[in-house]
């Protein structure tokens, strides 16, 4: 049976519609989605563990393809946690490069309830710690707006993959941007939820409260349909937000009412802001004003170089924590060289750090979660640049000779005041280019990133919406506002 010529045209709403009428059917879907995987991929490297056969049989098993609404979809999942029962699980790092996950973990077992079939896994950096996706394990993902550039990290490799036509949605995970990164370099949409919207992936080793999971989309109604496939906590979870009243879809119908929108275009762990992210945020402004809200400039008070260091050390104390649950698992400790330099460096200053130093992040983090609820009282929405620097050049922001000196040095000789300034060097990079979506996963509201501009060079720019705690509703119906208002369904890379 041949593809599905038109898979391109429709996004994963569309597909399982013509699925459920009759018109293709999942085996269709599911060549079409593995010609372009093949013939993409050698250019991009967004997809490192393929699962062709185990989907090509599923498809054809129409008695045992679950009857969800995304039935007969294609479907790629991050290679980070993400646990599908008999397939790799390698986290982009060499320490798990042989890992072969035992069960489902409850993300991934609501993935194939919604009747997506998962086609592979897609590139991400050695544990998902940086906002580019060039792990020394699989090497760089490259953007398909422009191969000299990266999609973004950590969920790099979903991006490239669903701007590349590959699947129509992908899943995708957030600890500090990595969802709303590469949707604004891949001119895709990426919501973060809500913390405990969706239940978190496999909690061992997790970055405390801060990663969330989701999945980068071309359509608002994906990402409102796949968020109603996948919302709810884990079962044993004590704290969790109350469910919608009614699906996260049928509440795209309604307009929202009239906003009180805050624009902030200043960078919020950073310092400076490229002009065009400053335009595409005011230029998104202008468009909510046009649709009848009231925009005002405004911005929130924070104290930014301490909730800078609280984050970084709730990475690193997060890294620590995960490379000591798979040392258990092994009954042997990780070596230097199966972990990458950065890594390596974030692992000793999580271990240096006391339970007490932790806990002091944790209550400064507390106290900026009140002051941006409070800033929520007399605003709706929050909008922003998603980042504040266009798509970084791949190899921009590589390991360099100090960290991997500073790698053998702390080995012997960890002195902790020196590795926490040597970590404020190595964050100044990544935060100068990302320094807008970190803020929203330690203080936990919803966030969205919208492919709402291009610059010169043709580079897709997003633009972030915030909104109050358990208000993903509210910000996916103005997106859907916004969508209608400015479209971008047919905006496409060629370079792919």
């Amino acid at each position: 049976m041949s593809s599905f010529e038109d898979y391109e045209q429709h996004d994963a709403t569309g597909l399982a519609r013509l699925v459920r009428d009759g018109e293709v059917s999942p085996t269709q879907l599911v060549e079409a989605a593995i010609e372009r995987i093949e013939a993409r991929n050698p250019k991009i490297n967004a997809v490192v563990h393929r699962s062709f056969e185990r989907a090509r049989t599923q498809a054809l098993d129409l008695d045992q393809l679950p009857s969800g609404p995304f039935r007969g979809v294609p479907f790629l999942l991050k290679d980070l946690k993400a646990l599908d029962a008999g397939q790799p699980s390698s986290n982009g790092s060499r320490l798990w490069a042989d890992r072969r996950a035992t069960h489902d973990d409850e993300l991934v077992r609501r993935f194939k309830a919604a009747g997506l079939i998962i086609c592979g896994r897609t590139n991400t950096p050695e544990l998902g710690i940086l906002g580019v996706t060039e792990p020394e394990l699989f090497g760089p993902t490259r953007n398909p707006w422009n191969t000299d550039r990266t999609p973004g990290g950590s969920s790099g490799g979903a991006g490239a993959a669903v701007a590349a036509g590959m699947v129509p949605a992908a899943h995708a995970s957030d600890g500090g941007g990595s969802i709303r990164i590469p949707a604004s370099n891949c001119g895709l949409v990426g919501l973060k939820p809500s913390r405990h919207r969706a239940p978190v992936m496999d909690p061992t080793g997790s970055w405390g409260d801060l990663a969330g999971a989701h999945v980068l989309t071309r359509s608002v109604r994906d990402s409102a349909g796949l968020l109603d496939c996948i919302s709810g906590p884990r079962r044993g979870v004590a704290e969790q937000l109350p469910a919608p009243g009614e699906s996260f879809v049928t509440q795209l119908e309604r307009a929202p009412e009239r906003l009180r929108v805050a624009l902030c275009t200043r960078a919020l762990l950073a310092t400076d802001t490229d002009p065009d992210c400053v335009q595409a945020a005011e230029d998104a402004a202008k468009l909510c004003a046009e649709l009848g809200h009231e925009v005002v400039e405004a911005t929130p008070s924070f104290d930014r170089a301490a909730l800078t260091r609280a984050y970084l050390i709730m990475v690193c104390c997060g890294t620590a924590s995960a490379i000591r649950v798979y040392e258990a698992e092994r009954g042997k400790p990780a070596r230097a060289g199966e972990l990458e330099p950065k890594t390596w460096l974030l692992r000793i200053i999580g271990e240096s750090l006391s339970a007490g130093e932790y806990i002091e992040q944790l209550a400064l983090i507390q106290r900026a979660s009140i002051e941006l609820s409070n800033f929520f009282v007399e605003h709706d929405v929050m909008i922003t640049p998603t980042l504040a620097q266009p798509a970084l050049k791949v190899g921009e922001i590589a390991t360099t000779a100090l960290e991997r000196n500073a790698a053998r040095v702390f080995r012997t000789a960890p002195v902790k005041r020196v590795m926490l300034k040597l970590l404020d060097e190595l964050a100044a990079d990544p935060l100068a280019a990302t320094p807008n979506t970190q803020l929203f996963n330690m203080t936990g509201q919803p966030a969205i990133s919208l492919p709402l501009h291009w610059d010169a060079e043709g580079l897709p720019m997003g633009v972030q919406f915030v909104g109050r705690l358990g208000e993903e509703a509210l910000l996916l119906r103005l997106a859907r506002q916004i969508e209608q208002a400015k479209p971008w369904m047919d905006r496409r890379p060629t370079n792919v």
